[in-house]
């Protein structure tokens, strides 16, 4: 939701970003989260979810680190579709290519509801 001057009882949207210990790219997602949301003057609650085990990433539909969801979804289109559940990095394939990260208009989208 944005946030208008005045505005009360504004729900926020809940990020969560997924990741194991030692993962090389969850603090540039985070990053990455925090700069969009500012831009988009949101204020997210963001929380970082430490996966420690292949039982856990199974049991958390965890498609690799680092995954990031808003309000539960998965920000990379066709997500949900995957069942494959690992405990290791993951690679998203954007316009630019492979990354560490998502593309930073999936995370704008998921922000905004889907209207980039």
């Amino acid at each position: 939701m944005l946030l208008h001057p005045g505005a009360e009882n504004v729900s926020r949207p809940r990020v969560e970003i997924l990741y194991f210990d030692g993962c090389p790219n969850h603090e540039a997602t985070r990053a990455l989260v925090e700069r969009v949301a500012a831009e988009l003057n949101l204020d997210a609650k963001t929380e970082l979810v430490e996966v420690s085990d292949p039982q856990t990433a199974n049991a958390m539909r965890f498609l690799g680190s680092p995954s990031v969801r808003v309000d539960g979804r998965d920000v990379e289109p066709g997500a949900e579709s995957r069942t494959e559940y690992v405990l290791a990095c993951r690679v998203y394939r954007g316009e630019h290519g492979p990354s560490g990260q998502p593309d930073e208009r999936w995370v704008r989208a998921a922000l905004t509801g889907g209207v980039s």
